[in-house]
């Protein structure tokens, strides 16, 4: 059992940006480790469908650069997970080529342990045929044309394989992970050695969002973590995190706010506290996590749905915009009058109002007030690119054109900033499968490779 633990947190994502001075700050007040989360679903399926990274190449070598000298120079362990921002197998093997062309610049030597997280769609098909995979949310039940349509599949990283490398591999450097459950390096190191799960869970869910918890929203962080508790400090003197602040990023991305649902359990926080030290620190401690009897990994697979075309512009015309529903729906029976791939659901057509409901549709509650003027997006979806391209050059045409009782003019009632006035923007991919997996190991899914950098 260690007494204490010092974990520092450079980032909420690898890429975004490292402040160089808080990060020294936290390395030279001491910690036992540097972990450090590059994925999320929040950007869309277009990650996994594309295999786009979600920062460039530049971005992670400015962040990264930093974290290999500290390794290096003071032999501080370091893991990178959900590689790339979706974690696929070729997005882990980018993050471990930059490394190598890193250290080679720098004369670095590590001992590397790659996880991978890219799953065998034979094994999902047979999950499938036992009924061990369920759905995640609202994504309803799994169909077999989905798993064979995606691009990629990935299922997230739980503790297990983590505390695995840490634990048959003491001496490893750094660890490059494929797409994981955000919390569960964090967690992993914690679990080796001998922390209450309660506790390292609900740490690691607050600090692999760095310090966002922090009072103003800040970057660095560092975690102290005890048997019973943890406390969060902000490197930025700046910065402050209070009980009420860590309380509230508690509350981030949760459906409910006293049960947060991941790999293996559940973590129920209905007990926690938070206590201020001082000024700059809080102590957080409550948590208890409960294991489920079957262990599950959720299965993130994208796949390519057609091709997309928008156009943008600027209504200022009140009459227009106060019969704008009723114009735009003149407009969508125009367009479908001329393709019959709309009328089929072939292909799509979209509207978002900016400056009146654009945001939550037919939810906003103030849809009856008439702004002095909006922004008008249209958005088309098609199986080509070409047919994408040429349903909205025709519904721009109409949407500029197209008359309107009460019109004062016969034109000029659209602002079109942009020339091209229509974007193709390429291929339009979706979440085909996100579900939840039963498996017989929370270890097994996922292989480790050893290397030399």
């Amino acid at each position: 059992m260690t007494q204490e633990l010092r974990i520092l947190t450079p980032q909420g994502m690898l890429g975004y940006g490292v402040p160089a001075e808080h990060f020294w700050r936290g390395i030279e007040s001491g910690v036992d480790a540097m972990i450090v989360d590059s994925g999320s679903t929040d950007p869309g399926p277009y990650l996994l469908g594309l295999g786009k990274t979600i920062v460039t190449r530049e971005a992670y070598a400015r962040d990264v650069s930093l974290m290999l000298e500290a390794a290096w120079k003071h032999k501080i362990p370091l893991i990178i997970s959900s590689a790339g921002g979706a974690g696929t197998d070729a997005q882990v093997d980018f993050m471990i080529d930059l490394i190598r062309e890193l250290s080679a610049a720098n004369g670095y030597r590590f001992k590397l342990a790659a996880i991978y997280s890219s799953v065998d769609r034979a094994t999902i098909h047979a999950r499938l045929r036992e009924g061990r995979i369920t759905e995640c949310g609202p994504s309803g039940t799994l169909a077999p044309s989905a798993i064979d349509d995606a691009v990629e599949i990935v299922a997230q990283i739980g503790a297990e394989p983590f505390a695995k490398v840490l634990t048959e591999r003491p001496d490893v450097d750094i660890i490059v992970s494929g797409r994981s459950y955000d919390p569960a390096p964090h967690a992993a190191l914690c679990m080796t050695r001998g922390f209450e799960p309660g506790v390292y869970w609900h740490m690691g869910k607050i600090v692999e969002c760095g310090a966002a918890c922090a009072e103003p929203k800040g970057r660095v962080i560092k975690a102290t973590i005890r048997k019973d508790s943890f406390d969060l400090e902000p490197m930025n003197p700046a910065e402050r995190c209070t009980p009420l602040s860590v309380a509230a990023h508690t509350l981030y991305e949760k459906g409910r706010p006293d049960i947060l649902p991941g790999p293996g359990g559940a973590l129920h926080l209905a007990n926690a506290k938070y206590e201020a030290l001082d000024s700059r620190r809080t102590r957080v401690s409550g948590g208890v996590f409960v294991p489920t009897n079957k262990y599950s990994v959720k299965l993130e697979g994208a796949s390519i749905v057609g091709y997309r075309t928008i156009f943008i512009g600027g209504l200022r015309d009140p009459v227009l915009i106060g019969q704008l529903d009723a114009f735009l729906a003149n407009v969508r029976k125009r367009a479908e009058g001329i393709f019959p791939q709309l009328v089929s659901g072939e292909a799509s057509m979209m509207f978002h109002v900016y400056g009146r409901d654009a945001v939550m549709g037919e939810m906003e509650p103030l849809r009856h007030v008439v702004p002095h003027e909006v922004g008008l997006m249209g958005e088309v979806t098609a199986p080509t690119q070409d047919l994408a391209n040429d349903i909205c050059n025709s519904t721009r045409i109409a949407v500029l054109h197209s008359a309107y009782p009460g019109q004062m003019a016969t034109a000029g009632n659209f602002a079109i900033p942009l020339n091209p006035p229509e974007t193709p923007t390429g291929p339009v991919c979706k979440f085909s499968v996100y579900h939840l997996m039963e498996v017989d190991s929370p270890t097994d899914m996922f292989p480790v490779r050893y290397m030399e950098i």
